[in-house]
């Protein structure tokens, strides 16, 4: 189920609203408290969240959250099982499809930005992987895979700080002889797609972001990770990661352990807001400045 990359055409009901923001701004409850305003269901969109188990690190939403909506796409995958945008987009739209069909309203809720711009573009047929260039790939420097791609195709824009996909756009470049940019516009046109993009001031989200790495070291995030056995290609990126196993190798101390965490989260949403910031149709709503923040966004879901 999880194995197989599927491309779809499908379009999202019309009802579906969507969620997005940065990490820790704050989504998580915004999403259960819009959905028991206007009858939804939450799809996750995170890259991490969706796989089983390391729910501390990966931020998932409470049980408690879970408990008063139903959440869909969250913990179900295994840490194990490599996972990619295609495989959301074809999961994710039959959920959607699902939740519509019970007259109630799909909302995609995450800081996946290019997951969610898969369901409201749809999927170009880039080629498949290929195992034997992509091992030989995997053997060199980040560094100089950058410098290959950029060669290749200056317009691609991926995160450069993310060896998987450096790896896969300059895969398809060399498979296909194509800049990897090109397939991107060949994606559909928008949707009239409602949703929000859900903001914080910038000191604001970074206060936020190192509240939250001291309280998922105080959940036993460290245990959780020490508890892991084999995890896949796509899980072993989760934030936060590699830095508590430096930690659990005696390479760093805690409080560089909690520092690193919390640089590489406000790197990390910075690159988020950079992504939101090129998405069109969005309202962008302040959570500092705005009274009622799940009224706003229950009108813009009910919004012709």
């Amino acid at each position: 189920m999880f194995g197989q990359s599927v491309h779809s055409n499908a379009m999202l009901p019309a009802n579906t609203f969507i969620l997005l923001g940065p990490t820790a701004v704050g989504k998580s409850d915004l999403a259960v408290n819009l959905a028991e305003r206007i009858d939804g269901e939450i799809i996750g969109a995170d890259a991490f969240q969706i796989y089983q188990g390391l729910d501390i690190l990966s931020a998932k939403p409470s049980p408690e959250l879970r408990a008063r909506i139903s959440h869909h796409l969250i913990g179900e995958v295994p840490l194990t099982t490599p996972f990619d945008v295609a495989q959301f987009r074809a999961l994710a739209l039959r959920r959607i499809q699902e939740i519509a069909n019970r007259g109630r309203t799909p909302i995609v809720c995450g800081g996946a930005g290019m997951y969610v711009r898969a369901l409201t573009h749809g999927l170009s047929d880039t080629p498949p992987a290929n195992p034997a260039l992509r091992a030989e790939l995997e053997l060199e420097p980040l560094e100089s895979l950058v410098a290959r791609l950029r060669a290749l195709d200056p317009a691609a824009v991926v995160d450069e700080r993310n060896p998987r996909r450096v790896i896969r756009a300059l895969e398809v470049c060399l498979v296909s002889g194509r800049p990897f940019s090109s397939y991107r516009e060949e994606w559909g046109l928008e949707q009239g797609t409602r949703g929000a993009i859900v903001t914080r001031s910038r000191d604001s989200l970074h206060t936020r972001i190192a509240a939250r790495t001291e309280t998922m070291f105080e959940q036993g995030v460290v245990e959780e990770v020490a508890a892991i056995g084999d995890m896949g290609p796509t899980a072993s990126q989760m934030l936060g990661l590699r830095e508590i196993q430096q930690l659990l190798g005696g390479q760093l101390s805690i409080q560089e352990c909690k520092a690193a965490i919390t640089q590489a989260t406000r790197q990390y949403a910075k690159r988020q807001i950079t992504w939101f910031r090129r998405e069109k149709g969005y309202q962008w709503i302040d959570l500092e400045t705005c009274a009622d923040p799940v009224a706003e966004l229950a009108k813009l879901a009910a919004s012709p």
